[in-house]
């Protein structure tokens, strides 16, 4: 073998001892990024299609194309309570005493009442059973007091926080933030207050209640 035939075979042996070694160190560099919790990934990556809707959001209220008296009432929507529209029919020259509980009925119902499928998909439920009846004060009563056909105290907590908030912000109530509620008489009357807590935490936060006054005379 001639002094140029063997410095051309050194010469190949080195390149391809070079591209050995590279090769070699691909297998090597992936074995020591799985070592340090670093996967290979594909780019780009599928993550599935986007949300078609944001929970608690509504493009449309759904229950409100009957004619009536616009209101608001309390519905639960993940942990929170939030105000839907709708509408309570009362007849034009009712006097205030009547109209009130007439407000006061249509909003239990409308509690009551399913939520429309486009609530239902953004996650909007109740707890109000239906079958709730509402009257005015019996004597000695606080004139604003509204009694329920059942016992405010037995109804689930959050069924009780939907009817204080809602009620204690139309106009069945003085618009205060609270509403008197009672039971079938003579179970006397308290007042329930709609609370940030309440309206954060209605199914654990039950609606802070206190004594009221006898109406004298």
């Amino acid at each position: 073998m001639t002094t140029t035939t063997m410095t051309m075979t050194m010469t190949t042996l080195r390149r391809r001892s070079r591209h050995g070694r590279r090769w070699l160190a691909l297998p090597l560099l992936g074995a020591l990024l799985t070592g340090c919790g670093i996967r290979a990934t594909q780019v780009p990556t599928d993550f599935g299609p986007a949300p078609s809707r944001v929970p608690c959001s509504l493009t449309g209220s759904g229950q409100t194309t009957q004619q009536g008296v616009p209101v608001q009432v309390f519905l639960l929507c993940g942990s929170s309570l939030v105000t839907v529209d709708r509408t309570v029919r009362v007849p034009e020259g009712t006097p205030d005493g009547r109209r009130r509980v007439m407000v006061a009925q249509g909003l239990l119902d409308q509690l009551a009442t399913a939520p429309s499928s486009a609530e239902r998909s953004a996650g909007y439920a109740t707890y109000v059973p239906g079958g709730l009846t509402v009257s005015g004060p019996a004597p000695h009563d606080p004139e604003d007091t509204l009694r329920l056909s059942t016992t405010p105290a037995r109804l689930p907590t959050a069924a009780l926080a939907q009817l204080v908030c809602t009620l204690s912000d139309s106009a069945a109530t003085e618009g205060d933030g609270s509403v008197i509620l009672g039971g079938p008489s003579p179970t006397p009357p308290r007042r329930y207050a709609c609370t940030d807590d309440v309206r954060n935490r209605p199914g654990t936060a039950a609606p802070p209640t206190s004594e009221v006054a006898e109406r004298t005379g």
